[in-house]
């Protein structure tokens, strides 16, 4: 195995742990099923061996849970390769040990892993160290320039992105995964169910937040399938769901300002009890200029933020700009 320590960048900033090929013939087959770990990473008490041997605790505030049920992994990385070419590249958001990491690197032809927890390194280098197919890279996936992350470390490969995302960043994470325009074509994850019944919901629904009108307007989202929380180490206190997001190449609506739009949506949803009108006064909009806006996109000033389908809210910002643009 090849163990990169870099300092201050993408390829200088983080800890890059690859498998450079060590098998009979200097190279690994692709699919990446050469590995120096030979133990089984769903077996748990294989895993708290595995853990304690490297020191390694859980930590609470990074939302580790590992998964424990063989079938899920497998599981997801065919819902990954779904829709995909044979030769593609996947970005994984935290392996934590490399259950998934595995999985992955036997459909893909790359797999490029970002992982917070600098202590899971020598874990993950035992764990996948041997593997041609798969480099880690030690960096938080809030601020890693990810679209230049694959550019380096993939090119050329069509994308698809898979993670088991900790619950208490699933929302800004997959924001940030779909306002940065990374040229990925899906992205399945594995999050809280609760997480995914509000992204996959539809407008009229209780459900329905400010969250699912933001993923709407960039993917289309499905569930997969469920996981209970006893597939987890240590288990969580909620029960999670497999969802996909099939990234659009166009969004459903168009909007001449999406910033406005988006600022729109969350005023709205910010005090989603009460009409739209008030919600948006609330917000910090002038209530005759939201009354006037409102008017213009077709929408009742008593309707409710959660009834409304995302070409409404695109209306209305086309509306509020229009009286700046007209001066």
């Amino acid at each position: 195995q090849n163990i990169i320590l870099t300092e201050n960048n993408i390829d200088e900033d983080q800890t890059a742990v690859s498998g450079e090929g060590n098998g009979a013939d200097g190279a690994m087959e692709k699919g990446g099923r050469d590995f120096m770990y030979a133990g089984n990473l769903t077996d748990v008490g294989g895993m708290r061996e595995l853990l304690a041997r490297h020191g390694f605790s859980f930590s609470k505030a990074l939302g580790q849970n590992f998964l424990i049920n063989p079938s899920v992994c497998p599981r997801m990385a065919e819902a990954c390769r779904e829709g995909m070419p044979e030769r593609f590249a996947v970005l994984e958001i935290g392996p934590g040990i490399g259950v998934l990491t595995r999985e992955l690197a036997g459909v893909a032809e790359k797999v490029v892993s970002v992982e917070l927890d600098r202590r899971l390194l020598p874990v993950l280098a035992e764990t996948v160290g041997e593997c041609s197919n798969v480099e880690i890279v030690q960096g938080d996936a809030m601020k890693l320039d990810l679209a230049e992350l694959i550019r380096r470390t993939a090119p050329g490969l069509p994308l698809a992105v898979c993670a088991n995302l900790p619950y208490y960043i699933t929302s800004p994470l997959l924001m940030r995964l779909l306002e940065s325009r990374l040229p990925a074509r899906s992205i399945t994850v594995l999050v809280q169910k609760e997480a995914a019944e509000r992204l996959c919901a539809r407008p009229g629904t209780r459900a329905c937040g400010a969250v699912t009108l933001a993923v709407e307007y960039y993917a289309r989202a499905e569930r997969l399938f469920a996981v209970s929380r006893g597939s987890f180490l240590p288990p969580p206190k909620v029960d999670s769901t497999v969802m996909r997001l099939w990234v659009r190449e166009e969004p459903p609506c168009l909007v001449e300002d999406e910033a406005a739009m988006f600022r729109l949506i969350r005023a709205a949803f910010g005090q989603r009890r009460k009409t739209i009108v008030n919600a948006l006064v609330g917000g910090g909009y002038p209530k005759e200029a939201a009354r006037a806006a409102l008017t213009a996109a077709g929408i009742s000033p008593s309707a409710r933020a959660e009834e409304l389908p995302l070409e409404r809210f695109a209306a209305l910002a086309d509306a509020f700009g229009r009286p700046a643009r007209n001066g």
